[in-house]
C-alpha cells in the first residue's frame, strides 16, 4: 500500500494538543485567545498542514478579522490585499508580544 503524500493527507488536531502547542510557542497569548484559536483549529480538517502551520493560519486570521480594523477597511472599499498590508504590522506586533512570557506568570 502506497503512502499518501503529506500535501494530500487530512489531519485533525485535538483541542488540548493545539492549546499546548500555543502555550509553548506563544506563552504571552491570553487564555481567551488560546481557547478560541485552539477550538478553531480543532474543529477543522486540515489537508497537508502540520500543527504549527494550522495554528499560524488561524492566529493570523483571528487577529486580522477580530483585533484590527481590517473589516472596517473592507467596508470602506479598501482592496483586500491593501487592507491586509495595512493591518499586518499590528498583527506582527501582537504575535511578537505573545511570543514573550506573560508578565503575570
Amino acid at each position: 500500500m502506497a503512502k499518501t503524500p503529506r500535501k494530500e493527507r487530512v489531519s485533525k488536531y485535538p483541542f488540548e494538543v493545539v492549546a499546548q502547542h500555543i502555550r509553548a510557542k506563544h506563552p504571552g497569548c491570553p487564555d481567551f485567545a488560546i481557547e478560541y484559536i485552539a477550538d478553531e483549529v480543532a474543529s477543522r480538517e486540515w489537508k497537508g498542514a502540520k500543527l504549527g502551520r494550522t495554528v499560524g493560519i488561524v492566529m493570523q486570521s483571528t487577529l486580522r478579522h477580530l483585533m484590527t480594523e481590517y473589516e472596517t477597511l473592507l467596508l470602506h472599499g479598501v482592496e483586500r490585499e491593501t487592507a491586509r498590508q495595512r493591518v499586518q504590522p499590528q498583527i506582527q506586533a501582537m504575535l511578537q508580544a505573545w511570543e514573550k512570557q506573560s508578565p503575570q506568570t
